[in-house]
């Protein structure tokens, strides 16, 4: 089960790290209610929190609950299951179809559809005495790609996922707006033996130690998009929708560019998706040539000459199907990896490698 330090949590305020940010006083006044609802945050949102590092010879940087949450979500423990969930705070009056889309996607028939990879929310929550926000909770997420991947094979199988969620989204009428680097997620609790912390998350959530991780090969891990606060749902009996430029979290987007036109945000989805991998993986690793072609199209400044969701998914199966067994378990390298490391991770991915081949462990896997 190798492993790997990397640290992907979002830069914090520049407060000494026993006092809480303004923005996490939400959670610490609500926490009794969250609590009675079924949900218990841990130590730092405590009521009545001291740090543990105080009075003590610990450094505060080994201290669990010395490090801030994101502004708008929040990890809990569910009192009936000792699951992990999120907790994602939403202001209704900016986002006001968020909690629709997402639940929408979360009842049936779309909840046991295989090609539905919009994150579940499994309850929403309003607090009597906080009508200005409710709060979304839904599984507990990781970044798409930490840990990073180990073969072609995960990154083709992410691929597949990816496309196949704008897909089902785009058949029900729903464009995303913002299917981007940061909105696209992972469950990585297949991949974890023992959860790991939530803004630390090289370290265990007790940061007993680093957390070690299994690969998507050993483990298949299954992909989410999440964030609706942008999406939106038309009726196709009102013809092609035209939707004036948002912002989401590429800025690249050519039709927003030197225009405040209304436009189709289906084609924008399919910019953003080809954004991504040309980014992701194209520019940062080797070896993803393969790819470039259909991200070429996927990006053009014509959004009228962007193929469909559908074009997408049926000309990566054939991309897919083109891909040797050998290709498929190779190594994926990024551009800037050091050589001793590499040299550690070649060893072991080639120890993996020859396992999985006399297991007959196939080379894309499925969750």
């Amino acid at each position: 089960m190798p492993t790997e330090v990397r640290d992907i949590s979002i830069p914090r305020p520049a407060l000494p790290h026993g006092e809480l940010a303004d923005y996490e006083l939400f959670w610490r006044n609500n926490y009794e209610w969250l609590k009675s609802r079924g949900y218990v945050l841990r130590a730092r949102y405590e009521p009545n929190w001291k740090p543990s590092w105080e009075g003590t010879d610990k450094s505060w940087d080994k201290c669990e609950d010395a490090f801030r949450i994101w502004f708008s979500l929040n990890d809990a423990t569910r009192i009936s299951d000792g699951t992990i969930v999120a907790l994602k705070q939403i202001d209704e009056r900016i986002h006001p179809h968020e909690a629709d889309i997402a639940q929408s996607f979360s009842a049936e028939p779309f909840a046991s559809d295989p090609t539905n990879h919009c994150t579940p929310v499994y309850e929403v929550l309003r607090n009597p005495n906080d009508q200005e926000y409710v709060l979304l909770v839904m599984p507990f997420l990781r970044r798409f790609d930490d840990p990073r991947f180990d073969t072609f094979g995960e990154a083709v199988e992410c691929f597949r996922q990816l496309f196949e969620g704008i897909q089902f989204m785009h058949k029900n009428n729903v464009a995303h707006r913002d299917c981007t680097l940061l909105n696209l997620m992972m469950d990585a609790a297949p991949l974890y033996p023992e959860p790991y912390h939530p803004v630390k998350t090289y370290m265990k959530r007790d940061f007993s130690g680093e957390a070690k991780h299994f690969t998507r090969t050993q483990r298949p891990a299954r992909y989410y998009w999440v964030d609706f606060g942008l999406s939106r749902r038309y009726n196709p009996q009102d013809g092609t929708p035209m939707e004036a430029p948002i912002w989401g979290g590429d800025k690249t987007v050519p039709e927003f560019q030197n225009s405040n036109e209304p436009r189709d945000p289906f084609p924008t989805d399919i910019y953003y998706l080809g954004s991504l991998i040309r980014e992701t993986f194209i520019q940062e690793k080797i070896g993803f040539d393969f790819m470039q072609p259909l991200v070429t199209d996927m990006v053009q400044d014509d959004p009228k000459q962007r193929p469909t969701i559908d074009e997408v998914v049926a000309r990566f199966e054939k991309i897919r199907q083109g891909l040797s067994s050998w290709k498929l378990r190779s190594r994926v390298v990024k551009s800037r990896d050091s050589p001793i490391p590499s040299i550690y991770r070649s060893i072991t991915h080639w120890y993996r490698r020859v396992t999985f081949i006399v297991t007959r462990v196939s080379p894309v896997p499925k969750a």
